[in-house]
């Protein structure tokens, strides 16, 4: 049986509401001449299609558990994803001018604090299943935390004080972090992934 606490239902509804937030700001804000990619709009697309895909194969059989072990593993993916631009943006600028650290160190708090929570938990009911009975909860704050420890060491550590200026990158190095980061669309303007 995965252990599922009343916090852990109330960090789940927090998180859908505040993506809800972001996503009607997103729909509402003016956003320039930037574009979600297309690789961006396949990535969700994908994953969409396979919640989908699973939902309605979990439906007739009532295999809930196994269809929110897909659902951890989608969200497992999508967080590794959404990390990995950020940090090789930090290292081919190397530099974290314009990158706000305090929304990491809370997280890496909250990660660290969501460790502490179930090695008590586990402590208190003498049993272990805290880590192994929910993966998708323990991968998931693996991962944030591994980033937000990569941030941290980019961010006080290797490029500390370093400011990205457009004077001190060249033409070159912007067209090797467009070309890994951004994609050009047929107008040529930049679209954001």
């Amino acid at each position: 049986m995965i252990p599922v606490a009343a916090n852990d239902v109330a960090f789940s509804i927090h998180a859908v509401l505040l993506t809800a937030i972001t996503l009607f700001q997103i729909a509402i804000y003016e956003r320039g001449s930037q574009k979600v990619s297309k690789v961006s709009i396949g990535i969700v697309s994908v994953a969409w299609l396979v919640a989908a895909v699973c939902f309605f194969i979990a439906l007739p059989n009532n295999s809930r558990l196994w269809l929110l072990s897909v659902f951890n593993t989608i969200q497992v993916v999508m967080t590794t994803i959404k990390y990995i631009p950020q940090a090789v943006m930090n290292f081919l600028r190397k530099s974290t001018d314009g990158f706000s650290i305090g929304n990491i160190l809370l997280d890496f708090s909250g990660g660290i604090a969501n460790y502490g929570q179930m090695v008590v938990q586990s402590i208190d009911q003498d049993s272990w299943v805290n880590f192994y009975g929910n993966i998708g909860k323990v991968l998931l704050s693996l991962v944030s935390v591994f980033f937000d420890i990569i941030f941290i060491i980019q961010h006080y550590v290797l490029y500390r004080g370093k400011k990205s200026s457009k004077l001190e990158i060249t033409t070159e190095q912007e067209d090797q972090i467009r070309e890994h980061l951004v994609r050009h669309s047929d107008q040529s303007s930049p679209e954001n992934v």
